[in-house]
């Protein structure tokens, strides 16, 4: 049945592109995709794709403009080369961060690019973790919303870590840190954080019983890593033992690495839905594959069944 499937990889990571289609027992689709001298970007299909099931592989990370004008351009390419069904894949969709219109004259940018992708074409949307839950409602098709839970999850059990709390940056992602200190059976805690400026974040204390334990700090994305590390100076001052941290994307924009290197952290573990390149790449900084997940829920798109019974 998989031979119906198509699945096409922007330049955002064709790596997790191609090891998706290693577990789907494919081979990836073939697509020129180049700029002009002007800086235009170009696409061309260069196989059939007529009355096939396809899907489009591409993260919106750095350089964010130019992989989200590939993957409009790419969807647009194979709506035009009359492919029966067309899914983005959008391991990460950075503009989730913008969510809601919480200051004057701003676009609500996470719906805006929602509209662009159907307009492409897109008839159904495939991504993980987004930073605001509720874009996925921003889709006018199908949305399916992947979370990395189990794969982090399974790794921490593998340390065999003991006396552990699962922390969370704030209290309203302790929703989303709940699942991990469920499935690793441990207590739960969150930072009590407070927004003072439009760029500044004040963080008063810690709730929850953290003294003595290994903390497995959980969130959706590290980018500048200001407030990991912010927290990490306050976790200290409460005598906690080791520091160890778990996200689903590693964005790690500016000297994010070097300061996490220098920092008390124990290690940071994300996962592939972003490349690292070798720059941001460390000895305290670990990826895992999403790879298999995202394999297993393209096949279930395709047959028609459940997406959500992966995580039961």
């Amino acid at each position: 049945m998989t031979d119906q499937i198509k699945v096409f990889s922007g330049n955002g990571n064709p790596r997790l592109a191609q090891d998706i289609c290693q577990q789907l027992k494919i081979p990836l689709g073939q697509a020129n995709v180049q700029r002009f001298s002007n800086e235009n970007v170009f696409v061309q299909i260069l196989e059939n794709v007529r009355e096939r099931d396809v899907f489009v592989v591409q993260p919106l990370s750095s350089p964010v403009s130019e992989n989200l004008v590939e993957l409009l351009i790419m969807i647009d390419a194979l709506r035009g080369a009359s492919a029966k069904r067309i899914t983005a894949v959008v391991p990460y969709y950075s503009y989730a961060r913008s969510d809601k219109k919480d200051m004057p004259r701003i676009s609500i940018a996470g719906r805006l690019i929602a509209d662009l992708l159907v307009t492409a074409g897109a008839q159904r949307m495939l991504t993980m973790t987004l930073h605001s839950e509720q874009v996925q409602g921003f889709f006018r098709c199908q949305a399916d919303h992947l979370s990395a839970t189990p794969i982090l999850s399974d790794y921490f059990r593998s340390l065999e870590l003991t006396n552990c709390v699962a922390l969370a940056g704030d209290a309203g992602s302790a929703r989303r840190a709940g699942p991990y200190a469920t499935r690793l059976n441990i207590p739960l805690a969150f930072v009590d954080k407070r927004r003072v400026s439009d760029d500044q974040v004040e963080i008063r204390a810690i709730v929850g019983d953290v003294e003595g334990k290994t903390i497995l700090y959980f969130d959706d994305e590290i980018a500048r890593a200001t407030s990991l590390l912010e927290t990490v100076k306050l976790l200290q001052s409460f005598g906690v033992g080791d520091i160890y941290v778990g996200a689903t994307h590693g964005v790690f924009a500016g000297d994010a690495c070097s300061r996490i290197m220098d920092s008390p952290i124990k290690q940071v573990v994300v996962t592939d839905t972003i490349p690292l390149p070798p720059e941001k790449r460390c000895e305290k900084i670990s990826q895992l594959s999403v790879a298999p997940l995202f394999a297993q829920a393209i096949r279930r798109i395709h047959t028609g069944e459940s997406v959500s019974e992966i995580f039961e």
